[in-house]
């Protein structure tokens, strides 16, 4: 375990800060170590009555293009992350339902602290969508097929989507179709 020597924070901002830490390593050698401080996150699998899934594209400025991915959102400060994900799912694409937990993960544990807990939709009801002043988003119904044609070819290559869909697989509770 590597040991904290020396910290500060050497940006903080509205959605998060960055720290830099020197540390001493098992063998006693020190190195740096370059972390963002993340509050957390919700990222939900919207399934429709027949099968399919609700996605949103957005332009994304950290890599310069629009995405399809699954509805997401950060945490508020003492903010539940089943209260988020119901709140962000109703925000980004209007639909209302009932969420099953699917798990939790880190986004990149290699230099942040962004813990993203991840959840299916069901049973949806179609309502009105309330974006942030700041977003400019589409929505896409994509069927099982599609989907998997779509990671396929590259066209999903979002983490936090693609991380959620393999834990509803897992869980037994959505099936991408094989060999797409």
């Amino acid at each position: 375990m590597e040991e904290d020597v020396q910290g500060n924070v050497a940006f903080a901002g509205k959605l998060l800060s960055v720290e830099v830490h020197r540390v001493r390593l098992r063998q006693g050698q020190e190195a740096v170590r370059e972390v963002v401080r993340h509050p957390g996150a919700v990222v939900i699998l919207p399934v429709l009555p027949d099968g399919r899934v609700v996605l949103v594209r957005q332009f994304r400025f950290a890599v310069g293009e629009a995405l399809w991915e699954l509805p997401a959102g950060t945490l508020h400060a003492g903010e539940e992350p089943l209260a988020c994900a119901q709140r962000e799912l109703a925000e980004e694409t209007g639909f209302r339902g009932e969420l099953i937990p699917l798990g939790a993960f880190y986004s990149a544990p290699g230099f942040c602290d962004e813990k993203l807990h991840a959840f299916l939709a069901t049973n949806l009801n179609a309502g009105k969508t309330n974006w942030d002043e700041d977003e400019e988003l589409e929505l896409g119904l994509f069927t099982p097929e599609e989907l998997a044609v779509a990671i396929g070819q590259g066209q999903i290559r979002d983490a936090k989507s693609l991380a959620c869909l393999l834990l509803a697989q897992l869980a037994g509770l959505f099936a991408l179709p094989q060999g797409q």
